[in-house]
């Protein structure tokens, strides 16, 4: 049986790998991930959806600073290497992970991948 933090492991190398299939063979079919800088995303058709058009859009590298684990959560700390930093809550229940929710500076990540910013 995986542990939170070992999902969200296997969740960091598939997000580093760009893998639309792997990384959304872990979220519960009827999943939410709430980037806080976007609209919640629900039921893992979307989420595969939302991964498949970021990975096509911009490199997106994620470095773990720590991985925190607490009963059925595990919380990521993490750095890009143009600077960027943030932390996600991870719900993770039955090896899947049933909620998610990010937090990070969507105008500095724009920026930094020369992505339009919306008045």
């Amino acid at each position: 049986m995986l542990s939170p933090k070992e999902v969200v492991n296997k969740w960091v190398d598939a997000f580093n790998a760009s893998d639309v299939d792997m990384i959304s063979s872990l979220y519960d079919n009827n999943a939410t991930n709430h980037q806080v800088a976007n609209e919640p995303v629900v039921g893992v058709v979307a989420i595969r959806e939302m991964f498949a058009n970021e990975f096509a859009t911009a490199k997106m590298v994620c470095i773990v600073e720590n991985i925190f684990e607490d009963g059925q959560w595990a919380i990521l700390e993490w750095k890009d290497p143009l600077g960027l930093r943030g932390c996600g809550f991870f719900h993770v229940v039955n090896e899947k992970i049933l909620f998610q929710r990010g937090y990070w500076d969507k105008l500095s990540f724009l920026k930094q991948h020369n992505l339009p910013v919306k008045e």
